[in-house]
């Protein structure tokens, strides 16, 4: 009775079995998908690094699946071990199946057109005909064919150029990868709020979120430093009665080096400004209240302006502020609407323009919590451990006064919001974008064929044609060749 052999691979066989697995097109192909598969939760939900008041957010609206979320690096997935595991995977395989093509290619490129079969019925075009064969052999060098002479036959090839158009392109997005390899190495991302008349140096201490590649030294950014004249913003408002900006632009001085003059720039949304290599690029703005706050005893212990984060279009926003140079220690809750209302829905602003500014404050006292020195959201104000004072409603120049002290409504600042990109590999991975076009031009343009004539008893030829891809004009090139034979 035959029963089934059993073969045991060992570890050298198991593992080169696991090779030649990984270094097959199917697999490429698969680990393609997947990797764009595995980018699709970065689109979904915030990353942080580019969105953190976001993900904050979110972590507010969802407590529960916000952490098993998190557990999976869903709010930071293009830097999350299985995203990379992937992206390795791909960049293997892709070496793995290139390099020996292309040697194959190689060999290919210097070896001789193959001999004519013996049987040309076979082939898809042929014809016997009445013709001179050193006629045949001119015509095809004449239009650059690859030609082999024998005894009494000629080979011909064109279209070796398709095959290298198809390396190329499977090459162009192994440098596709390179470069973006090189941008997550050495690169670095982030972002920071700049109010008016503020000004930003490119040091670690200034983001306000600040995301470095692996291999990235933090104390050796590029120097550089800008600073905010104004910003401007035109409304638009739309046939269903929403508002929306129209256009917004940021006035700035920058200073690309230590060693360069100051230049006046107008950066807008799709019109970033580069300096010493980083693009900075404008995605946002809003309002910064100015609060201006005294203690019982008449001290000045906070003057300046606090970033208020927009949560809807009419940008009614949304802002804390933590005053520890009190005793008690003070913190505020507030609301800010450009043009206030106050109904069913709370305070909230109709328009985004301050026609009717007001800051609707929640006043706490108690341990801010900043003493443990664990870090803190600065958007957010922890009152488990406080009291809460007292309500208040302010328009620009009002003064609410407190137990513990005063609280002015000085004014508004707008501010600007800028995401910060350095990536050394951009111009790897563009060059094989370039590299990509070219081979998918060759792969599409370039045609294969081969032509074999034989010369038969009695004067005769035997003219055979073969296209190795689907070739549109190869009726009329056998027909030419034909007729060049009979000349």
């Amino acid at each position: 009775q035959w029963s089934p052999t059993v073969i045991r691979l060992g570890l050298f066989g198991f593992l080169r079995w696991v090779w030649r697995t990984l270094t097959t097109m199917r697999t490429a192909l698969f680990l393609l998908l997947l990797l764009a598969l595995a980018a699709i939760p970065g689109s979904i939900y915030p990353q942080r690094g580019t969105s953190d008041a976001k993900v904050s957010q979110y972590f507010t609206d969802h407590p529960k699946l916000a952490p098993i979320l998190d557990m999976f690096s869903i709010f930071s997935v293009y830097g999350s071990p299985w995203f990379a595991s992937i992206y390795l995977l791909l960049m293997v395989s892709l070496v793995g199946c290139i390099i020996p093509r292309i040697r194959q290619h190689w060999q290919a490129l210097r070896a001789e057109p193959p001999v004519a079969p013996r049987n040309f019925d076979a082939l898809p075009l042929h014809d016997d005909i009445s013709g001179s064969l050193a006629n045949a052999e001119a015509w095809l060098r004449s239009k650059r064919f690859r030609v082999r002479v024998g005894d009494g036959w000629v080979a011909a090839e064109k279209g070796y150029a398709r095959e290298t158009g198809n390396l190329l392109f499977h090459l162009s997005i192994l440098v596709v990868l390179f470069g973006v390899a090189i941008g997550a190495f050495n690169g670095y991302r982030g972002q920071v709020i700049i109010k008016e008349g503020d000004s930003f140096s490119n040091v670690l201490a200034q983001y306000d979120s600040f995301v470095p590649g692996s291999r990235l030294d933090p104390s050796a950014l590029q120097p550089f430093w800008m600073k905010l004249n104004r910003f401007d913003v035109t409304w638009d408002q739309t046939v269903n009665g929403s508002t929306q900006p129209k256009d917004f632009r940021a006035f700035v001085t920058a200073q690309d080096s230590p060693r360069s003059t100051p230049r006046d720039v107008i950066v807008e949304v799709n019109e970033p400004i580069t300096m010493n290599g980083v693009s900075m690029f404008l995605v946002g703005h809003g309002y910064a209240v100015h609060l201006r706050v005294k203690d019982a005893q008449g001290k000045l212990v906070f003057d300046n302006s606090t970033v208020f984060l927009p949560r809807d279009r009419n940008f009614t926003s949304d802002g804390v502020v933590k005053i520890p140079d009190m005793t008690p220690q003070l913190g505020l809750q507030a609301i800010f609407a450009p043009t206030a209302i106050v109904d069913g829905l709370g305070p909230h602003s109709t328009y985004p323009d301050p026609k009717d500014p007001k800051l609707f404050m929640s006043a706490w006292t108690g341990d801010l919590g900043l003493d443990t020195g664990a870090p803190q959201n600065i958007y957010r104000l922890d009152t488990g451990s406080m009291k809460r004072i007292g309500l208040e409603e302010l328009t620009p120049g009002e003064t609410w006064t407190l137990p513990i002290g005063t609280i002015e409504f000085v004014g508004l600042e707008r501010y600007a919001t800028f995401n910060v990109n350095y990536d050394p590999g951009m111009g790897v991975a563009f060059a094989g974008a370039v590299l990509l076009l070219f081979g998918l031009v060759l792969m599409l343009y370039v045609q294969r064929r081969r032509y074999w004539i034989r010369a038969k008893i009695g004067g005769t030829l035997e003219v055979a044609a073969l296209a190795k891809n689907s070739v549109a004009n190869i009726d009329e090139e056998f027909a030419a060749l034909i007729a060049a034979c009979k000349e």
